[in-house]
């Protein structure tokens, strides 16, 4: 919603997925925590900052065994490859 406001506040919505990645960690919710990390990484991705999102998102992604038909997981994955060309 943050992006979403006229105008955007960005920073914000950085710091809100942030948040949203602490949170979904001490709950151990890696399904959120995806999610909120495929978000903050585009978000960088964005400002021209790939390698961070890579860095951010690789390892959530990578720690999936199965759902790999899951939206949520797919678009981690086509993000990943986007980030790393």
């Amino acid at each position: 919603m943050l992006l979403r406001k006229k105008p955007p506040e960005p920073k914000a919505a950085e710091a809100a997925f942030s948040r949203a990645i602490d949170v979904a960690r001490r709950q151990q919710a890696k399904s959120w925590e995806l999610r909120a990390a495929t978000s903050l990484s585009r978000l960088w991705a964005e400002w021209g900052d790939r390698e961070k999102g890579v860095e951010l998102l690789a390892p959530i992604a990578n720690w999936f065994t199965n759902g790999f038909g899951t939206n949520d997981l797919r678009r981690a994955r086509e993000l990943l490859d986007e980030l790393r060309r």
